[in-house]
């Protein structure tokens, strides 16, 4: 299976809204106490304008949608920090049919090749920690802990 990462055109909207779907569906599953269902989480004007703005790819296999990237620029610069510019993965999901088949890995080498054209200083993203085997790519891809979200519930 050959995979191919380009970046989004708006008629691409059906096919990525069905892949977050699907990806908020694993949330609710996981975490129903924060998450709720809604299939509706990527209105058409929010998509064409990440399209425009040169911040949404998707991985196509033979011709069809299998995985969605989002992404953001930016920049930090505080007095704690030192100085830097980073690419964030916002979103990475891939269709259900096409996971385990190299998808996360090709956005990723598509990512760094991203990163070094850009002269950008790192790659971050958060992954929810109900996700386990997307935790293992990551790691397998050379990704690091760099900081760790917790919570107390009532």
């Amino acid at each position: 299976m050959e995979i191919y990462i380009r970046p989004a055109v708006p008629e691409d909207h059906g096919a990525v809204a069905g892949i977050i779907a699907q990806v908020q569906r694993m949330h609710v599953d996981w975490r129903p106490d924060i998450y709720r269902p809604n299939d509706d989480l990527l209105p058409l004007e929010a998509f064409a304008d990440e399209c425009a703005r040169g911040l949404a790819f998707v991985a196509e296999c033979d011709g069809q949608v299998a995985g969605v990237m989002e992404i953001v620029y930016r920049h930090i610069e505080t007095p704690a920090h030192v100085t830097r510019d980073i690419v964030f993965v916002d979103t990475m999901a891939v269709d259900e049919p096409f996971r385990g088949k190299g998808i996360g890995k090709a956005f990723f080498h598509y990512l760094k090749q991203m990163k070094e054209e850009k002269q950008l200083d790192g790659i971050e993203l958060q992954v929810n920690a109900k996700n386990t085997a997307a935790l293992r790519m990551y790691e397998k891809c050379g990704f690091t802990f760099k900081s760790i979200n917790m919570e107390l519930l009532d």
